[in-house]
């Protein structure tokens, strides 16, 4: 927070267990119901977008999404993912109707396009146990599901992750230099590239990627004998 808002930014932190987040996504998250009979739940979302009609806080942590030029999710790695207080954020504020859905609202017309997101997260593994040939796999195939499941689904472009690795494992000295690598970090996070992502228009009629195509994500790939 110090760090981006000397650089000028305004900063708005959720801080989830500071908030007492609720992360279970029930039918009692929208002051009305389309379908009071039985919940479905996604469906509900895309009325109560069209309506406003979410509980206030949810409400409130859509507007903030909506408000923002960057996106960090900052969290410790649990179990190949966020914290399951952040994944119910997620599964309560990207919102049908708002952040995708109807019409091709994905990807890059995603609700969220125009925007962009990043992952700071720290980790007990060691940098090694990441690499393509390490013990829990390439870094971004890890991350996959949140990079582009979820932050490119919604149209965000997305950053390099932060990742401060082997945290308990590490001394004073180390932390301290690892939190000096996410300020300068930051303080460059404007003139930064964005990951290379594919657009709706790569893609036919049957969901593939259309031939001649390369392939340049951590989860897009061809098969032998694909063009």
């Amino acid at each position: 927070m110090q760090t981006l808002e000397s650089c000028g930014h305004d900063v708005v932190v959720s801080d989830l267990y500071e908030m007492n987040f609720k992360p279970v996504a029930t039918g009692e998250d929208f002051t009305e119901r389309r379908f009071p009979d039985a919940l479905q739940y996604d469906r509900e979302q895309k009325q109560s977008s069209q309506r406003r009609t979410f509980t206030p806080d949810i409400q409130a942590e859509i507007d903030k999404l909506l408000a923002c030029d960057l996106l960090i999710l900052q969290f410790p790695l649990w179990w190949f993912s966020v914290p399951a207080i952040m994944k119910g954020w997620i599964d309560r504020v990207f919102v049908n109707g708002t952040v995708y859905g109807a019409g091709g609202m994905r990807f890059d017309n995603g609700g969220l396009k125009g925007r962009k997101a990043m992952l700071a997260f720290t980790t007990g593994c060691f940098p090694g146990m990441m690499d393509a040939d390490g013990l829990l796999g390439q870094r971004d195939v890890i991350l996959w599901h949140l990079q582009h499941g979820t932050f490119g689904y919604g149209g965000l472009q997305v950053l390099q992750p932060f990742v401060g690795f082997s945290i308990q494992y590490t001394d004073e000295a180390q932390r301290h230099a690892c939190l000096d690598a996410y300020e300068k970090r930051l303080r460059q996070i404007e003139q930064e590239e964005v990951m290379p992502s594919h657009p709706m228009s790569d893609f036919d009629a049957d969901w593939r990627l259309k031939p001649g195509i390369v392939p340049r994500t951590a989860g897009h790939r061809r098969t032998p004998g694909q063009g």
